[in-house]
């Protein structure tokens, strides 16, 4: 390799003791001192061995994994490397106007009636019949009960592939609806935590017919001063026939939000794909647990790699189906991406800075029952109209970071007379204090409710458990909460139940409940 004559104005020297090893952090340290001193150098300025200059690329090979960390960019230029510093990116915080149109849309319950038509043009394209047609019924009927069976088999049996025109359209008319409502309920929580940008590069990945991107032009369309670009990844041809079909029908051209023509490529080859070399939102919506030939650390692995085109102030966001396997399966993922590195934003938090035990993990978060669309009433139109009604918004999900911003920065303090869960076993029939995030809505009934709790030391499901008659201004917080908050439980009597291996924390009109934070 030929090296790269070095820049004349040299920033940066390693003492002459350090010389005769290359030492990574050394390089580092140079990087550093010279970023401080000029907003954009060349990467010719760090000069380790001022007697053997080391050529660019070796240099750029050994530090480019650390630049995104130390919030620098880097752009090749002739034989040499321009770094510059990444300026902080603008949060883009919801004005009321904004909340009032997210609000309505919400209250509303379905997908926008141009999206419908679109999906229903389409299936009159790709079959040359109406969508009532009972041939065309007929067939999705059969397409549809086809994915859900397949759903249903244990994970490592599942297909889960969407390759052929009528379970495409399948998709579209039952999948479709709800994943796209969701999507936008999950938007709106990336708002509410400061988590999106006025301008943003967002990379979907497995998008099929282009759900996200499609609930992403839907929710910039009710803000005043955001645009995106929105890029994503799909192998489907039929998947991508629906997606460009749908676009065009559906996202106006010149608008805020720009949806680029999916790259076709496997998704478990990030190396191979022409993505955007800084992306300030990564989605895996509903695809990481379709790679169940892979085990977690493989899955995490991935993750991983499109990572490294992560901003240093970019999110990830990883949803799944509430489904009790996929739903576990997302919390050991989650810890495995911890482990390497990524910080944790939301749901979890770790409040006694210990990491969690997440075996037997499920929960999930629920939003209101959409409205079932004129496609999903013509499918119900039989024997049998509720395998074609699917109405019901639950999901996994867990958001990433980068950086060290996390949702709840809470941590139990010093000397609080509260019990970790890790210890409920030892206080059976007793009643304890405790702090504990609410990790579920009601999974009981309206007698008697029931919330999974969590504080990250539990190896074994804990449960907060008040029979309605109980509830008192005192304790209702743990019933209006929401997801993810951190509480203060005092006076709950702990009880063991045996044919789950679960605790149960009984809350009682003597019972206090208030926000730890």
């Amino acid at each position: 390799m030929t090296p790269v004559p070095v820049h004349p104005k040299l920033q940066y020297q390693l003492p002459p003791s350090n010389r005769q090893v290359m030492n990574e952090n050394d390089l580092i340290r140079a990087l550093k001192s010279v970023a401080e001193t000029k907003p954009v150098f060349r990467l010719s300025e760090i000069l380790p061995y001022p007697d053997e200059p080391v050529p660019v690329a070796e240099l750029f090979a050994m530090l480019s994994p650390h630049l995104p960390a130390l919030k620098l960019r880097a752009e090749q230029s002739g034989g040499d490397v321009i770094i510059s510093r990444i300026l902080p990116s603008q949060t883009y915080l919801l004005n009321p106007g904004e909340s009032e149109r997210l609000a309505k849309f919400f209250a509303m319950r379905s997908i926008p009636s141009l999206l419908q038509q679109g999906i229903e043009d389409y299936i009159l394209k790709k079959s040359g019949k109406e969508r009532d047609d009972p041939a065309i019924l007929d067939r999705l009927r059969k397409a549809i009960v086809a994915q859900k069976d397949d759903y249903w088999k244990p994970v490592q049996k599942r297909l889960l592939r969407y390759t052929r025109a009528y379970t495409v359209l399948g998709y579209l008319a039952y999948h479709f609806p709800v994943y796209f409502l969701q999507t936008e309920h999950l938007l709106e929580m990336l708002a509410r935590d400061g988590l999106l940008k006025k301008s943003m590069t967002i990379l979907d990945i497995g998008t099929g017919p282009g759900v996200v991107p499609l609930a992403i032009a839907d929710f910039w369309s009710r803000l005043d001063g955001a645009k995106a670009d929105v890029y994503s990844v799909e192998r489907s041809e039929e998947h991508i026939e629906a997606f460009l079909y749908l676009r065009d029908q559906f996202v106006p051209k010149g608008g805020k939000v720009s949806v680029k023509p999916p790259v076709k490529a496997d998704i478990t080859t990030p190396g191979l794909i022409r993505i955007p070399p800084q992306v300030d939102l990564l989605v895996f919506s509903n695809v990481l647990n379709e790679l169940n030939d892979r085990p977690p650390a493989e899955r995490a692995d991935l993750v991983m790699q499109y990572a490294e085109r992560l901003a240093p102030d970019g999110t990830i966001l990883i949803v799944e189906p509430a489904e009790e396997a996929v739903s576990t399966q997302l919390r050991l993922l989650t810890l495995a991406l911890k482990k390497r590195g990524l910080t944790v934003h939301s749901p979890c938090s770790f409040i006694w800075g210990t990491n969690c035990t997440p075996d037997r993990c499920w929960s999930f978060a629920t939003k209101r029952n959409i409205l079932p669309t004129r496609l999903m009433g013509n499918l119900a139109e039989c024997s049998e109209p509720f395998r074609y009604i699917n109405i019901d918004i639950k999901y996994s999900y867990a958001v990433l970071r980068k950086d060290t911003l996390t949702r709840h920065c809470y941590r139990v303090p010093p000397g609080s007379r509260v019990l970790r869960l890790s210890q409920i076993r030892r206080h059976v029939d007793k009643r304890i204090n405790l702090i504990a995030a609410k990790m579920s809505e009601n999974l009981g009934d309206a007698k008697n409710l029931m919330f999974r709790i969590c504080d990250g030391t539990a190896d074994t499901p804990v449960f907060a458990v008040v029979p309605a008659f109980q509830v008192t201004p005192e304790n209702e917080r743990i019933v209006s909460a929401p997801y993810g908050a951190i509480l203060m439980l005092r006076g709950v009597h702990v009880r063991y139940n045996p044919k789950h291996d679960a605790y149960n924390v009984l809350v009682s009109r003597q019972t206090i409940i208030d926000n730890a934070e």
